[in-house]
């Protein structure tokens, strides 16, 4: 009876390190393939970077009581301004613009414009007061460019440039 019970404990032993062992990772590494698999390629093109040229508008980056908002939200621009985003509180926040839903004209431009993407057309997380990101919009064609906060698009963290 005793043989049994260690043979049915070796066994299920083997089994359960059948079915786990072999795809753990171990704590604090990160899947490279997955990672590759889910994060865009920057987009096509031969644009450079263009310094701003005009006006350079402020958007402070808002989450509070009231909601979470762009402020101000909908901004006309001329070609050659810029736009400085400034977080203010309820971070984390992040600008990002929808390559789907830009013209597509001035996709490359904005691309090699916008620095420190952590996916196309995407920043970085902002998770301190006063972080800032400038956006030239310099030799950007004209249109709407819709943005939004990733964290917060559910709340309705939107906003549109529109470049003259």
């Amino acid at each position: 009876m005793r043989v049994s019970r260690m043979a049915a404990l070796i066994g299920l032993a083997a089994i359960v390190s059948a079915c786990g062992g072999d795809n753990q990772q171990a704590a604090g590494t990160t899947d490279t393939a997955a990672v590759a698999v889910n994060t865009p390629a920057p987009a096509a093109g031969t644009a450079t970077a263009a310094p701003i040229t005009g006006t350079t508008h402020e958007v402070r980056m808002v989450g509070d009581a009231s909601g979470y908002r762009y402020e101000p939200a909908n901004l006309t621009i001329k070609a050659g301004d810029g736009i400085r985003f400034i977080n203010v509180n309820g971070f984390p926040h992040d600008i990002t613009f929808d390559p789907n839903t830009i013209p597509a004209a001035g996709r490359a431009q904005l691309t090699a414009n916008m620095p420190n993407q952590r996916a196309e057309l995407t920043s970085q997380l902002f998770t301190q007061p006063d972080e800032t990101l400038t956006i030239s919009f310099a030799n950007v064609a004209p249109g709407n460019y819709p943005f939004f906060c990733t964290p917060h698009i559910a709340m309705g963290m939107r906003g549109s440039v529109t470049v003259e």
